[in-house]
């Protein structure tokens, strides 16, 4: 799983990047122009509030785009961190703490990464998307991922439907117009690593001496 995690974070490094030199911009910008039916595109920009407050703002239109605000609230921060909440606190001890963690450092790398990473401008026709200049990487996708990983840690039952949620929600945030495909790629990649560091942190550790068998019964 430590593999896994340091493959998971060399390959969001360098996606970001490509990301800043604008080696991603073809298909971010096909992507803009011809996959995003549920998207208006006005050009400005979103303020923190609009980022902490869930619907904070929405102009709603047209079925996709409403669709895609609902599918995507649980992802949201102010929602994504009070479900968080519940996991760990139906998870308790080890597993509660590693979640929590990664949900911390998750939001603290987001954050730095869109304060520091600038990509070269994306259009929609002539329109200029300021909003997408520092959308590297996506964190309602960071947050998809784990709030059903929390949601299947913490319930069981409900893996299957929370897998199936998060899929849909990543799907939303490309065809609702929120992100572009690179944003919710690196979204996905250091959740991923941070997932699998945590996973292998949290796991039980070897057996005990309790559970070894005596020298003599060897």
């Amino acid at each position: 799983m430590l593999r896994a995690s340091a493959a998971a974070a060399a390959a969001f490094a360098a996606l970001a990047g490509l990301v800043a030199a604008g080696a991603i911009n073809g298909i971010d910008e096909w992507a803009v122009n011809h996959a995003m039916p549920g998207a208006r595109f006005t050009g400005g920009t979103s303020s923190l509030v609009d980022a902490v407050i869930p619907l904070h703002h929405v102009h709603w239109h047209g079925a996709v785009h409403i669709a895609a605000e609902l599918v995507t609230l649980p992802a949201a921060f102010m929602t994504g961190t009070l479900l968080l909440a519940l996991c760990c606190l139906r998870l308790g001890g080890r597993r509660a703490a590693a979640l929590a963690t990664v949900y911390v450092v998750a939001n603290v790398i987001e954050a730095v990464t869109k304060l520091t990473l600038t990509r070269p401008p994306l259009h929609h026709g002539h329109l200029h998307l300021a909003a997408l200049d520092s959308s590297y990487p996506s964190g309602h996708t960071i947050r998809a991922f784990l709030v059903a990983a929390g949601v299947a840690l913490a319930w069981p039952a409900l893996r299957l439907l929370a897998c199936a949620w998060a899929a849909c929600a990543v799907v939303m945030l490309e065809v609702g117009g929120f992100h572009v495909p690179s944003d919710i790629a690196g979204g996905l990649l250091l959740a991923t690593a941070l997932t699998t560091a945590a996973a292998a942190w949290a796991s039980p550790s070897a057996p005990s001496r309790a559970c070894r068998p005596s020298s003599r019964a060897r």
